[in-house]
């Protein structure tokens, strides 16, 4: 186990592997591929760390659909 640990992380520390930028566009095309509801869940959840209830008072929505949204916008 300690040698799959140490290869995970030679591989995460090396700076060729991972590109902020790159990672971050990739992020936003996907984002951007969601379905609008799903998309402003994600955002409201990760971007600014909303709380679901917070976010249904916000959008209107029942924790329960958000909570579905938010696993589909994942899932997708």
């Amino acid at each position: 186990m300690d040698d799959y640990q140490e290869k995970i992380e030679s591989y995460l520390s090396h700076p060729d592997h991972f590109d902020g930028d790159q990672i971050q566009m990739k992020l936003q095309r996907a984002m951007q591929s969601l379905p609008e509801k799903q998309r402003l869940v994600f955002q409201l959840k990760n971007q600014e760390d909303l709380t679901y209830d917070q976010i249904a008072e916000i959008t209107g929505t029942s924790i329960g659909a958000l909570k579905a949204s938010y696993h589909h916008a994942v899932k997708n």
